[in-house]
């Protein structure tokens, strides 16, 4: 099946044709569960094709600025481009650097769906494999990096599987961070769950819980999935 060039939100457009990754549930998650609690300063690390810059962009006050990084070539352009057309062509700079590398002043809140296969098969294509595995960021560096470059009340948000979830949760609670909010995510009632959507913090804070399903029945989205991405689906 031929799979568009192009996603089409409420108020923004984004290609896709040219990046590693296509659009997908995970970003949109992301991108529509954090809280930006006022944010001026964010931070989207492996943009892609800048789908979670963008959504940063329609949520936050005019004032916000948006910083988004990655590695690959052809996402960066392709995300250059999406975000020229965009809305908010001013709002949103993107930079073709690694996290590692990448200094900049200090952010209210961090996004990243990073990388999360370490030991399984690794597909051909190269850029996939960077997107997809953490050969070129591991989980422990996405910590060490993102506590670098982030405001000591701002948060990191993660979305990953439930393992790899899990395992970054446990890292993170060992380097000093918090976990202040989780989400756990599954297409339907009797799958198991899929997806974990984690903010973290470098301050203690009581730990808010809950649960996500896509579908309610059939095709038909959940009423708490359609109440979570209503600014953007069509």
């Amino acid at each position: 099946m031929r799979i568009s060039e192009k996603f089409d939100f409420k108020q923004f457009t984004v290609y896709h044709d040219q990046a590693t990754m296509k659009v997908g549930t995970d970003a949109v998650l992301l991108g529509a569960w954090a809280e930006l609690n006022q944010a001026k300063r964010i931070l989207d690390i492996g943009t892609g094709s800048g789908v979670i810059a963008l959504m940063m962009a329609q949520r936050s006050s005019a004032q916000t600025t948006i910083e988004a990084i990655e590695i690959t070539t052809g996402d960066c352009k392709q995300a250059i481009e999406n975000v020229a057309r965009s809305p908010w062509p001013s709002k949103i700079q993107i930079h073709q650097i690694s996290l590692q590398q990448f200094q900049a002043e200090q952010f209210d809140l961090i996004l990243s769906n990073p990388p999360y296969f370490n030991n399984s098969y690794k597909p051909p294509i190269s850029e996939r494999t960077n997107a997809r595995h953490t050969e070129t960021l591991s989980h422990l560096e996405l910590l060490d990096h993102s506590k670098r470059l982030l405001k000591p009340n701002g948060s990191l948000n993660v979305i990953l599987p439930i393992t790899e979830g899990n395992q970054i949760k446990t890292l993170a609670e060992d380097k000093g961070w918090y976990n202040t909010r989780k989400c756990v995510f599954r297409s339907r009632a009797s799958k198991p769950l899929e997806r974990i959507l984690l903010e973290l913090k470098l301050d203690k804070q009581e730990l808010e819980t809950d649960e996500l399903c896509l579908y309610e029945n059939a095709l038909d989205w959940s009423s708490g999935y359609k109440a979570l991405t209503k600014g953007f689906y069509l």
